[in-house]
């Protein structure tokens, strides 16, 4: 890289590149730092089974409880 113009560090404070502009211009090759990892939620939907168990239970006893809106009474069923 050659010489930085006023104009260079001007557009580089703006877009909030400064400090890797100046790292490039030192020879030194920026690094971008690692993203956090998210936790992956386990998907809201409901499935209507007219005639089958109630969201939430199964014939060999009760699992975790509802996960849907609907079935949590805080949104009304389609």
């Amino acid at each position: 890289m050659t010489d930085l113009t006023p104009e260079d560090i001007a557009a580089a404070r703006e877009e909030g590149d400064l400090a890797a502009l100046l790292l490039l211009a030192a020879g030194i090759t920026p690094t971008v730092p690692k993203q956090p990892q998210s936790a992956v939620e386990a998907p809201c939907y409901h499935i209507a089974r007219p005639g089958a168990w109630p969201c939430g239970t199964a014939s060999s006893g009760p699992s975790p409880g509802p996960r849907c809106p609907a079935c949590r009474g805080t949104q009304p069923t389609t």
